[in-house]
């Protein structure tokens, strides 16, 4: 009875996408989370009698054939690259990127992690750094006796003293771009990883390249629909159902295959 193998896969298939869709409702309030979506393909199909071949009873080609197929696999869970609403905060360090790109960080390994969660904080070394507190690349550092501090859209870092009528230029923070941005490997934490999927990174100016700007005092909110995710989840449920409901069927076909004298 092929239809238990092939229901307890579209089973699989409907809980792979209810766990993803669950991932974008925990996650609707992350600050530059992108909604993920679960796709499907169907598994290998059972020639029982090929298209195009040659009916031996009368010599005439099967128009059609008959293929059966044995259920549905992940392909993917796809990452929508939509971006969020820019909400305001008025925090100093608080950067929105309005447009394509990733800040890149450096992770305590010396890897190069890259995120879009502007949220960053003063470390006690007076570096910038991650709220979990990796640096930003290229690394910049506050003075201790700065007031505050102004970035632009096109990156550059100024610092303002109380001694001082103009401000200072303390660095510049750039952005990193992909060829398939979707390609890119969650780690957690808001940060990624290039693969060869992805290709490498190229790092430009905010505003150059295709790149979008930074934004102060803003910050990118998730992009996740909660309505569609709701209806989504909706329609994975009444799936889920539909082939316990065929597992359920087939399990009484074989039952009454045993009885029968």
């Amino acid at each position: 009875m092929r239809a238990l193998k092939i229901a307890a896969t579209g089973m699989a298939a409907q809980q792979m996408r209810v766990e993803t869709i669950s991932n974008n409702l925990a996650n609707m309030s992350t600050t530059g989370y992108n909604a993920r979506r679960a796709e499907f393909s169907d598994l290998h199909y059972q020639q029982l009698a090929r298209a195009g071949t040659v009916n031996s009873a009368d010599g005439t080609v099967l128009p059609t054939g008959v293929q059966l197929g044995l259920g549905v696999r992940p392909a993917a869970v796809s990452v929508n690259l939509q971006q969020g609403s820019l909400g305001a905060t008025n925090g100093d360090l608080d950067v929105a990127i309005d447009g394509g790109g990733y800040l890149e960080v450096t992770l305590p390994s010396g890897l190069s992690a890259y995120t879009r969660d502007g949220a960053l904080k003063r470390s006690a070394e007076g570096q910038i750094v991650t709220s979990d507190g990796f640096p930003l690349t290229p690394e910049i550092v506050i003075p201790d006796d700065a007031r505050s501090i102004s970035i632009n859209p096109a990156g550059e870092v100024f610092a303002y003293f109380s001694d001082a009528a103009q401000a200072q230029s303390i660095g510049e923070i750039t952005l990193a771009s992909f060829t398939n941005p979707k390609g890119l490997e969650a780690i957690g934490g808001n940060l990624f990883t290039e693969t060869e999927a992805s290709g490498p990174a190229n790092v430009s100016t905010p505003g150059e390249d295709g790149l979008g700007t930074l934004r102060q005092g803003y910050l990118e909110d998730s992009s996740v629909d909660p309505v569609r995710e709701i209806t989504e989840l909706i329609e994975a449920q009444r799936g889920y159902e539909l082939n316990a409901k065929v597992i359920s069927a087939s399990d009484q076909m074989l039952g009454a295959t045993t009885q029968v004298r």
